[in-house]
């Protein structure tokens, strides 16, 4: 990587994926952080937790912080410019129109999901993804090596052959399961009320959806035509709501009462949030299936599970993590039919994984293989956002344009935005 120098910049930073962007230090990017918000709770929590990296025992890093506290952050920083990057993690509602102004203005931004809320919102997004400067979201699940190892087993036709799926078993069917109250650097997470207006934060469909679609691009669809807009076809489109008991909405923001602004979804001491989606599309012909769902919180020893799903002519490649896998994830090879050449065939597929991937290996698990992977391999989601800053940082220092990525981009909150309209039962 080249080592010039670049300072990063935070823009009100209401979300606490900004603060994970810093959780490792990083040798292209300066110590100084320049943080432009308004003064409240959002602030001070993404302060506590890059200071918390800043004191930890092992590996700290050594951020200096320095905050300018103004009612308009947006505008002073175009004015003050200390920075060449700037992280866009806060609230959804606006945070499509200050991606497009500081692009305008030349700025490289790296956005948290979601970039809209509405299809509205989708000419400024157009604009952004024309040309230079870079903005790119944050997408952190195709950094799980879990997600890698499956990647690269599905681009073995011999081993995998070709999508195939229907209505009922599509191609790609990936599920994510969250938790409203969870932990996060091993602290209870603390979210700000607005994040439980959609009207700010974004239903769901249009949030966690974002990754699980940008995963089905990235499996099938990557680098080809059929990643076109035109190639890409809503098929189907719901969300349904999950019920927040007031005591539990009270946990997780510290509040004790549910704010007037979302009275409208708000039955007595119980508020029906719009959190969950499912969504039915093809790439090209690839049928996919993605839904996220939200949990009020995980059980005793549990978290948040993932499941994708890979049906090919030759065989099934699934990632799991859940109780099933004991919060492990697991990737799995079982062949539509175990001839007597499959083991052979899968076994000289991982071995020449191994410069990716070294000490990976297969075993016998039921009905198919299971790939076992080294603890050294293993991030966690926390962990992969430096790999997402890394790989961003890469991209701006090549000064090469990726087309693919931004297309991909594109048609992905393109796809989110009309699913949205076809869930209310709208046109699209």
């Amino acid at each position: 990587m080249s080592m010039r120098r670049h300072t990063l910049v935070v823009l009100d930073p209401g979300h606490f994926h900004a603060a994970l962007t810093l959780r490792r230090r990083h040798p292209a990017l300066d110590d100084d952080v320049h943080v432009f918000a308004k003064p409240g709770e959002d602030l001070d929590r993404f302060l506590a937790l890059v200071r918390s990296f800043n004191e930890r025992a092992e590996e700290p890093t050594g951020w200096a912080v320095h905050v300018r506290h103004c009612a308009d952050p947006l505008a002073r920083l175009r004015e003050e410019r200390p920075g060449d990057i700037v992280v866009v993690a806060g609230r959804n509602d606006t945070k499509m129109s200050a991606l497009h102004a500081l692009h305008e203005d030349g700025f490289h931004v790296l956005g948290d999901k979601p970039w809209l809320v509405g299809a509205e919102q989708l000419p400024l997004l157009q604009a952004v993804t024309a040309g230079p400067p870079l903005a790119l979201d944050i997408m952190t699940e195709r950094h799980d090596v879990a997600s890698r190892i499956q990647k690269r087993l599905v681009s073995s036709p011999d081993l995998f052959g070709t999508f195939v799926g229907d209505a009922e078993a599509p191609a790609i069917e990936i599920e994510s399961v969250h938790h409203l109250y969870k932990l996060v650097n091993g602290r209870p997470l603390v979210r700000p009320a607005w994040y439980f207006d959609v009207g700010v934060q974004g239903e769901g469909i249009m949030d966690v959806t974002t990754h699980l679609v940008d995963l089905a691009q990235w499996f099938a669809l990557r680098g080809t035509e059929a990643g076109s807009p035109a190639g890409v076809t809503l098929a189907d489109a719901s969300q349904w709501p999950t019920v927040v008991p007031l005591d539990v909405f009270t946990r997780i923001t510290g509040l004790p009462a549910f704010p007037a602004p979302l009275g409208g979804v708000v039955e007595g001491d119980r508020l029906h949030l719009l959190c969950n989606g499912r969504l039915d599309f093809l790439l090209g012909d690839v049928r996919a299936r993605v839904v996220a769902i939200w949990n009020l919180s995980a059980p005793d020893g549990g978290g948040d599970t993932h499941r994708a799903i890979l049906r090919g002519t030759r065989a099934v490649v699934m990632v799991e993590n859940g109780p099933e896998t004991g919060f492990v994830t697991t990737v799995s090879v079982i062949p539509r039919v175990l001839d007597a050449g499959f083991g052979d065939r899968l076994a000289d597929t991982v071995r020449a994984m191994q410069n990716e991937f070294p000490g990976i290996g297969i075993v016998r698990a039921g009905a198919g293989f299971r790939v076992e992977i080294p603890s050294a391999l293993r991030s966690t989601h926390e962990e992969h956002f430096a790999a997402v800053l890394d790989d961003f940082l890469r991209l701006v220092d090549a000064g090469a344009w990726p087309a693919d990525r931004v297309r991909d981009m594109l048609v992905r909150y393109t796809l989110l935005a009309h699913a949205r309209e076809r869930s209310h039962g709208r046109a699209v």
